[in-house]
């Protein structure tokens, strides 16, 4: 994910950076070389599986391993071991563990850092391991995030969908009209509204564009943008249309047209806006729906916040991608991890994994959980936009990583800020992307 944002993930890592920076430190050190009970079984016949965790939160830690243990406890011939993982840095250790035979056997990442494994041959293909009541009770299009050339290369499990965090006071000094997810703003009625809650100083909207282009491709999804296009032969080719123009026009202009958001932020974490936001200098501010829990744990006593759904455009739908759970390639015990991941992932458990993450569960029978669907910090907003968030659409294009970093993250965060037209960007995300893309595709 990108959201939490780092060197492949930006989303990931601006968020949770600084906080997961210090837990990444140990990470290499836990994971060991290939033991006995890696390659069969020993201790009187017991099967010892790894479990590579990047949970943080304190919540979410605690519910990781409480499961860990309760499986323990019920499984005796099947053990797992937690081994704690950092987001900002897992991508680099699963490449340097594939190569060295060390990997973990269950692998905790996100959707859109599988592309690569699971083309690699890294990746067990999870497609005829799935249980039953597994595969029915995640939708359809939470699967797509994790599917590769027809083959499931992890489960998704949480998932978290970006909203709009607002200044309630002044929402309601304004007079707009208060979204709902059955009733949106368009990104029409936005820009209006972020004109309408300036004032001298007081920004309508701030955008915490640090890593710009996960926020960028997903929110287009709702006014059918889509960016990449595979061809009739298979290829991956980068487009730029007027509906994937959109979402970064509405952007640009509100930063340099009219002056409803704030420049300075453009170069900031989700993290950073936040003493402004509290400070009153931003109204509203587009975050990833777990930000709520810095919020409610930050906030000066007496501010009172809301949350909102994003904008939409033709369509509500947006673009996300889940963590998930995969199984080693070389894992000699699949079953036993497969089951696992079945037990850690049973409705129940799966909604102690969403309230420790102030994240989304993916699985419909938890999603119906009432402590999902309370008013207490707008728990009910985010699970009623659930089946609107579809598979990020880069997440299976090889070499976006390279174009992410390389040419869409500088040409968008100049486009932002007024240095380069549109049709600069559009030059450099079409022609020099695809010449990108096609190193990887030959």
């Amino acid at each position: 994910m990108r959201h939490a944002n780092a060197p492949t993930h930006p989303a990931r890592f601006t968020r949770r950076g600084l906080l997961a920076t210090a837990a990444a430190l140990p990470a290499a050190a836990l994971l060991p070389g290939c033991s006995e009970n890696r390659r069969g079984r020993a201790d009187g016949g017991r099967i010892t599986l790894r479990f590579q965790s990047l949970a943080w939160q304190q919540d979410s830690l605690k519910a990781n391993k409480q499961l860990v243990a309760e499986w323990n406890r019920q499984h005796p011939d099947v053990q797992v071991r937690y081994v704690q993982g950092a987001w900002p840095t897992v991508h680099d250790q699963l490449l340097t563990s594939f190569e060295g035979g060390e990997a973990p056997d269950i692998i905790h990442d996100a959707s859109d850092d599988l592309a690569d494994f699971a083309y690699g041959g890294d990746l067990a293909d999870l497609t005829p391991l799935l249980p039953p009541r597994l595969a029915r009770d995640i939708p359809r299009q939470s699967w797509e995030t994790a599917t590769f050339d027809g083959k499931i290369y992890g489960v998704p499990f949480l998932q978290e969908p970006r909203v709009l965090i607002a200044n309630r006071a002044k929402l309601q000094r304004s007079r707009v009209r208060i979204p709902t997810p059955e009733h949106p703003w368009t990104w029409e009625e936005f820009g209006e509204v972020a004109q309408r809650l300036t004032r001298g100083a007081e920004y309508g909207v701030a955008w915490p564009l640090k890593e710009p282009v996960s926020a960028t491709l997903n929110l287009a999804l709702s006014t059918g943008g889509r960016m990449f296009h595979r061809r009739p032969d298979g290829k991956v080719e980068v487009r730029f249309d007027a509906v994937d123009q959109l979402v970064p026009r509405t952007i640009h202009d509100q930063v340099n047209v009219d002056r409803s958001a704030s420049r300075t932020t453009l170069g900031m974490g989700g993290s950073d806006t936040l003493p402004g936001f509290f400070a009153g200098r931003y109204a509203m501010v587009p975050l990833g729906f777990s930000y709520r829990q810095q919020i409610a744990q930050q906030a000066p006593k007496g501010f009172d916040w809301t949350v909102l759904p994003a904008p939409k455009g033709t369509a509500p739908d947006q673009g996300v991608s889940p963590q998930t759970l995969s199984i080693a390639e070389d894992c000699p015990h699949k079953e036993a991890a497969m089951a696992f991941i079945d037990f850690l992932l049973r409705p129940p458990n799966m909604v102690r994994l969403a309230l420790g993450d102030w994240l989304l569960p993916t699985g419909r029978e938890a999603l119906k959980d009432p402590a999902l669907r309370v008013a207490r910090y707008d728990w009910a907003t985010g699970t009623a936009l659930a089946s609107s968030l579809r598979s990020a659409p880069a997440q299976s294009v090889r070499g976006y990583p390279e174009w992410k970093d390389k040419i869409a993250t500088p040409g968008l965060q100049e486009y932002y800020s007024g240095a380069i037209g549109l049709d600069t960007l559009r030059k450099r995300l079409v022609e020099d992307g695809n010449l990108v893309l096609a190193r990887y595709q030959r």
